[in-house]
């Protein structure tokens, strides 16, 4: 009867352990790991990018170029064009500690010439995103989304890449709730 006993508390015991240790892994892959990384020249893809990590969390990363571009618009897309049809990478001086912690990363670049900035080229280039979920959200000042996703679905392999990407005019956040929601995030 002792071992009859025996046996059926360490049978509860291992049902028990096992219980918790199924609920700890389903509580880590409901809640994915973001990150929210932004390139900006002007201050307006930063202010998208404060505004998703303010609704859904996460952390927040600039990606900085080691070289600044001209404060003069017309000085810094010229730059940006050329860059952009040599295919140049520019250095970074800011790098994400540890990638392979995330599991989504929000990623925004403003639309240079058609196309993401060099900078996130860079970035996209520096890290192996291999199975992780990429969001654009772009920002523009008349060119909207042209060949910004695009670009980001050439460059990086292998990532899983939203066809819903967030485009907006300048430094609006106009459907932002909504765009986020409908991803299935959880707006704060």
């Amino acid at each position: 009867m002792k071992k009859l006993l025996a046996l059926g508390i360490s049978f509860i015991a291992l049902n028990a352990q096992a219980a918790e240790g199924n609920t700890a892994i389903s509580n880590e892959s409901a809640t994915p790991k973001i990150l929210v990384a932004y390139y900006s020249w002007s201050g307006n893809t930063k202010q998208v990018a404060e505004a998703i990590h303010d609704k859904i969390g996460g952390d927040l990363f600039a990606i900085e170029t080691v070289q600044t571009y001209p404060e003069e618009y017309r000085a810094t897309t010229e730059q940006a064009k050329k860059e952009i049809n040599e295919g140049f990478r520019p250095d970074l001086k800011t790098k994400v500690a540890d990638i392979a912690q995330y599991d989504v990363i929000f990623l925004g670049s403003p639309n240079w010439w058609g196309t993401i900035a060099p900078a996130v080229s860079s970035f996209l280039e520096s890290y192996d995103l291999n199975g992780k979920t990429v969001i654009p959200f772009i920002t523009h000042g008349s060119g909207g989304v042209q060949n910004t996703v695009s670009t980001i679905k050439e460059q990086c392999q292998g990532c899983q890449i939203s066809d819903n990407p967030w485009v907006g005019y300048s430094n609006t956040t106009t459907g932002l709730d909504a765009w986020l929601e409908n991803l299935g995030y959880k707006v704060k």
